[in-house]
């Protein structure tokens, strides 16, 4: 799977919003059970909207409270509260009119309405000696503030749509200084990655009556659609539709199958969300995305596109084998909620971070479809056969196993390919999840290693994905390295399981064994 950069957006914070109430996360400053009694109530769509509109409305008192100039406003994407009652807010900004790229944050209140703390891609002041450039932009460009390092400064944000190497459609934003016209930084903004009843059996649909039959449209999922590409690359393509609402066959021969895995994955993915985290839908706002199956002709990807909302599938080499595995759609449609949450960078560490949110997701929902023709493992991809030769894309357990991944941090992970410097995180979520040295899961074997000779005992994947799913919503950035990262999951691990508990020393325990200190 190859994951996509994030568009950099600017934020600011607000104390204001301790009196915006919105859906509870689990947890609390004290320890909780293993499991509560059920599943934490999944916010209603009116409430977010409710208690995002209550903050946007306190923006410009907030503004003020926190010293910012005049020049800067401040746009709230996210409110979440937790059981406690603290209230993490996450802010865009602009300034003198224009998007701040790199200057989110996010402000951390008490139930009292004080301050607990932000965090913020970049503390620098938001602040230049004039919007006004002589230097003409290319061609669709906007003025923007770029602040993704050090000082911030007026720049041009161009983007250039076309195809990448692959197949994949490729959307790369480049950032050039407006006075000097130097490239500051690029990104490509498609995420790629790599479920059909070829892989997980017969499985349940929900689908929607029409004027011929049936239609794959999930009325208890946001209203998700599955369309049919016909090896285009372009639009949205045909929606599935069927006479007896039964369909595919599990065969490669009927264009039905990859759309069955497509669609299911979707729906186990939401369920998984809705569930276990008390998410409703990728954004949180009760909306689908959508899927397209047969994308290109001999396409060895898929991909998450935040402009269309939606996840994309190619068919594999020879059209042979769709890349629509269970943890597939689900590491795709993660790709969507990092860009609803910490907005991750797709490039440096922070790239990493990104794509390796989307394996420790996809893992999760994996396990929690609990599918007897597709066990949940460590392995990200092992049914597709993306290399030919019958293993996995990715193992979590010994990143380096794939003869690219890094299965500890070292000076220049940063300059490393994401795909391969994500290794890192997905080595600390197995070993926080299951610990470290020789075990077998659902009939697959794991030895996995410490970069420090150090035995980690895990604490569950239940508590491992929650405390990754709260660093990820209420304290990374879009600048969040691995050492902020580790930083952001103690928090996590602290707000959900207690201070100074079993959880965050294991926390500790987990990223220095992959060398993260």
């Amino acid at each position: 799977m190859t994951p996509h950069k994030n568009t950099r957006r600017a934020a600011a914070l607000v104390a204001a919003a301790a009196m915006v109430v919105v859906g509870v996360q689990t947890g609390s400053a004290t320890a909780v059970p293993d499991r509560a009694d059920g599943p934490t109530p999944a916010p209603r769509t009116s409430e977010r909207a409710a208690a995002v509109k209550a903050a946007q409305e306190r923006s410009a008192a907030a503004a003020e409270q926190l010293g910012l100039g005049d020049e800067e406003k401040l746009v709230v994407r996210d409110v979440v509260k937790d059981a406690d009652g603290t209230v993490h807010t996450r802010y865009e900004r602009t300034y003198a009119g224009l998007p701040v790229l790199g200057g989110d944050l996010v402000t951390h209140t008490a139930k009292n309405g004080k301050l607990k703390g932000v965090d913020k891609a970049n503390d620098a002041r938001i602040q230049v000696a004039t919007t006004d450039t002589a230097r003409k932009a290319a061609a669709g460009a906007r003025k923007v503030i770029w602040a993704g390092k050090g000082k911030p400064v007026l720049a041009f944000e161009t983007v250039r749509s076309g195809v990448q190497k692959d197949g994949t459609p490729s959307r790369l934003h480049i950032i050039t200084d407006a006075t000097t016209g130097k490239k500051l930084h690029q990104y490509e903004a498609i995420e790629t990655g790599t479920g059909t009843s070829r892989y997980s059996g017969e499985v349940p649909l929900s689908t929607a009556k029409g004027g011929s039959g049936f239609e794959l449209t999930d009325g208890e999922r946001g209203g998700h659609k599955t369309y049919d590409l016909a090896q285009g690359q372009s639009g949205t393509g045909e929606l599935l539709t069927d006479a007896d609402d039964k369909w595919g066959d599990g065969s490669n021969s009927d264009r039905q199958t990859a759309a069955v895995d497509a669609h299911y994955g979707a729906a186990v993915t939401w369920d998984f969300y809705k569930a276990e985290l008390g998410r409703n839908g990728i954004a949180g706002d009760g909306k689908a995305a959508y899927s397209r199956v047969h994308y290109g002709d001999g396409y060895v990807n898929a991909f998450w596109d935040d402009n269309c909302f939606c996840m994309t599938y190619g068919d594999g080499e020879g059209n042979k084998k769709a890349l629509t595995e269970i943890d597939v759609a689900g590491h795709e449609m993660s790709h969507g909620l990092t860009s609803h949450t910490a907005n991750l960078e797709y490039s440096g560490e922070s790239g990493g971070l990104n794509e390796a949110t989307s394996d420790i997701f996809g893992t999760s929902v994996e396990f929690f479809a609990d599918n007897k023709e597709d066990v949940g493992d460590y392995l990200i991809g092992e049914k597709i056969d993306i290399r030919g030769d019958g293993t996995p894309l990715r193992y979590m357990d010994k990143p380096s196993r794939d003869g690219k991944s890094l299965d500890a941090w070292k000076e220049g992970a940063g300059d490393v390919d994401v795909h391969h410097s994500s290794g890192i995180a997905n080595h600390f979520f197995y070993l926080l999840a299951e610990g470290s040295g020789k075990k077998t899961i659902n009939g697959v074997e794991y030895d996995s290693p410490t970069s420090d000779g150090s035995t980690v005992t895990g604490i569950g994947r239940e508590k491992a994905y929650k405390i990754w799913y709260k660093a990820l919503t209420a304290y990374m950035t879009s600048t969040t390295d691995y050492k902020a990262a580790r930083e952001a999951t103690l928090k996590a691990a602290n707000d959900l399981y207690g201070a100074d508990g079993t959880e965050a020393k294991t926390v500790a325990a987990a990223w220095a064994a992959v060398n993260v200190k």
